[in-house]
């Protein structure tokens, strides 16, 4: 016991202290220049993401399904000032599609710094059943296309010391009703991302991976979704996409960003991140980065 008064708990005081502090502060045109991959940009805070990456003067590829909404997102962005614009429409149910999607980005733009996987498919509040095909489906668009998005923009990122930027929900850290499928896959890419961002970090990969943390936020499918079920006060979408931005940009391991101020700091869980840390010594790491 005297041992932990002394040494212990000062040390876990300071990583905490370490890990939580801000070292950097936000200059908008950190992103000028910076060419930015976003999907499900035709709405909500993926839309409100590409406008403000705009007028940082940033090169922006957006994607969506509806191509009819990416050319108004698109012609906007060209207005707001963005180095260059462009979209190219389809469904991330389709992982060739997502496959091809990057190296397209990449070609139009000549590289990739920054990829924002943002596109969720809808799914409704409900209690959950038997309905596994539903359930395969949220996987494969929530989490698994995502992976295969970040697989092929990776040797772009590591080319221009990049980041991946994973828009993911309170759901992905924390149990809810009504969203078994939803939150399933939102707690997969939490496991799957920060893993790899452990393993960048113990490889050298200078690829930053940032976790997006969000609460309820007032896009118009968030809250047609929510309607005479949940009763929390909605955050402005326009906030949260400049607070990803950021996050971002800083190169934050997790962004969270809630109507609840305490958000962070309860749903942070500094015990896990001790373990984690901790846990690293016991690694030896030489046989798979020689390889």
């Amino acid at each position: 016991m005297a041992f932990m008064k002394k040494y212990l708990l000062p040390l876990l005081v300071l990583f905490l202290g370490y890990y939580y502090s801000t070292h950097d502060e936000f200059r908008p045109e950190m992103l000028k220049g910076k060419r930015v991959v976003v999907t499900g940009a035709s709405k909500g805070i993926g839309r409100e993401m590409a406008y403000h990456l705009s007028r940082m003067g940033a090169h922006v590829v957006l994607t969506a399904r509806s191509e009819e909404s990416l050319q108004k997102v698109v012609s906007r962005c060209l207005d707001l000032g963005a180095a260059s614009a462009h979209y190219i429409a389809g469904t991330m149910e389709d992982m060739a599609f997502a496959e091809q999607f990057v190296v397209k980005a990449g070609k139009l733009m000549g590289g990739v710094d920054m990829l924002i996987l943002n596109h969720i498919t809808q799914s409704s509040l409900s209690l959950f059943h038997d309905d596994v095909r539903s359930l395969r489906k949220v996987m494969e668009v929530n989490f698994l296309s995502y992976v295969v998005l970040s697989v092929a923009a990776l040797p772009m990122l590591k080319q221009s010391n990049g980041s991946i930027v994973v828009v993911s929900s309170m759901a992905g850290k924390m149990t809810q009703p009504l969203v078994a499928s939803y939150s399933a896959s939102k707690f997969a890419l939490d496991g799957f991302f920060s893993t790899i961002r452990k393993e960048h970090l113990m490889t050298s990969v200078n690829v930053s991976i940032t976790l997006c943390v969000l609460g309820l936020i007032d896009t118009e499918t968030a809250m047609k979704a929510v309607s005479g079920v949940f009763t929390s006060p909605a955050a402005p979408k326009e906030e949260c996409a400049l607070e990803i931005i950021k996050g971002a940009a800083l190169r934050k391991d997790e962004v969270y960003y809630d109507s609840w101020i305490w958000t962070p700091i309860l749903l942070g869980n500094p015990g896990r991140r001790i373990m984690e840390f901790l846990s690293l010594r016991k690694y030896n790491m030489d046989k798979f980065v020689n390889n």
